[in-house]
């Protein structure tokens, strides 16, 4: 029979989620440095690195809510403590966003400060009934990227936007990780733990929904005005069409809805492979996918080195700074995966997970709990 996933177990890390986290940082990668490719196959293909990525990588984030607040069985006792935990997190993943993009303005966006808001905005939604949860997310989904799209065209977003408090614009609307969306996506997250990603019936339904959205919505946002040239409607600029512009937030979400969907049947190829697969199966799973889901289980120290190199990497070609490069991209996924794999392996959890999880408080929280 194959094992359970831990999923009452707040402390607990499940191998398929990391791996999936994993998969989402090495996505990142390939969307951040990257260069152009000559072939207009390699071209589309690494153009799917730059939003199902970022995606994915919400997905998880809600999960890791989930799992740390009880996963199937919700804390009742400690939950100011931990939404007081949870807050300081998130205020220190804003200041570390915002530091990094002040400091060292790397050529690529920041998730860290966004990640930080949307933590913030979950604290009240995180003890909600899974149903709920669940039909908020879909729900927010479906309508938050249309919704970010036609607002940051709007005279008082382009005003904001120009002014000193453009990055608070950018957390919400006009980023590159609209916050809105990140939420949604979370609390879909959240939900599938709620649910019990260690039952192989929910984790099968899952991929089920989740290979459905992927397989009618994206073919659907791809036949729409603006979905073989991400940047048609730009081209269009702040005097385009409201039709057009309206077709493009349309477009948008129904895209995001399958991106999502998406990133939901590769938490459950995962979990599959790591978790339910027969146990021959499962060891060589588990012994190749090692390194990858290492770096999913660290992945606030895995992004913040990657920033580092990244930014030491600049370069000027041409007149134009820059930071692709094929060599770059394969020392990153082959280094990231080293140093993960060798740092669980013989310390343990991630330096700056470490260091988070002591500044919030919940290392001490843990001993005194054991107590």
């Amino acid at each position: 029979m194959a094992d359970r996933a831990p999923a009452a177990t707040p402390a607990a890390r499940v191998d398929g989620v990391d791996a999936a986290r994993g998969l989402a940082l090495i996505g990142m990668f390939i969307a951040h440095v990257s260069p152009a490719a000559a072939s207009a196959d390699l071209t589309s293909l690494i153009a799917l690195a730059d939003e199902r990525p970022r995606l994915l990588f919400a997905l998880t984030a809600g999960m890791g809510l989930g799992f740390i607040t009880g996963a199937t069985r919700p804390l009742v006792e400690g939950r100011g403590r931990l939404r007081s935990q949870i807050a300081i997190r998130a205020v220190i993943l804003i200041i570390l966003g915002l530091g990094i993009a002040l400091t060292l303005h790397p050529l690529v966006f920041i998730i860290l400060d966004v990640y930080g808001v949307a933590f913030l905005l979950l604290l009240p939604l995180l003890f909600l009934p899974r149903g709920v949860v669940l039909g908020a997310g879909i729900v927010a989904l479906a309508v938050a990227p249309a919704l970010a799209e036609l607002a940051k065209r709007t005279a008082f977003v382009a005003e904001l936007d120009a002014s000193s408090l453009g990055f608070v614009a950018d957390w919400f609307v006009s980023g590159a990780y609209p916050v809105l969306v990140w939420v949604a996506v979370m609390l879909i997250g959240l939900a599938l733990v709620r649910y019990d990603l260690g039952s192989p019936r929910v984790v099968a339904v899952a991929a089920l929904i989740g290979t459905y959205a992927a397989a009618t919505l994206l073919p659907v946002a791809a036949l729409m005005p603006g979905g073989n040239a991400a940047a048609a409607i730009d081209a269009l600029g702040a005097d385009a069409p409201v039709s057009a512009t309206t077709t493009e937030a349309v477009r948008l979400s129904i895209e995001a809805v399958g991106n999502v969907g998406f990133g939901v049947l590769v938490v459950a190829a995962m979990l599959l492979l790591l978790q339910f697969a027969v146990p021959p199966v499962r060891r060589v799973a588990r012994l190749l996918l090692s390194p990858i889901t290492a770096m999913g289980a660290m992945p606030l120290s895995v992004y913040t080195v990657h920033l580092l190199v990244i930014t030491a990497a600049v370069r000027t070609e041409n007149g134009v700074r820059t930071d692709d490069s094929w060599e770059l991209l394969i020392a990153l996924i082959v280094g990231s995966m080293l140093f993960a794999w060798l740092w669980r392996r013989y310390i343990g959890r991630g330096p700056l997970e470490q260091l988070l999880r002591w500044a919030s408080g919940r290392r001490r929280a843990d001993v005194t709990s054991r107590t």
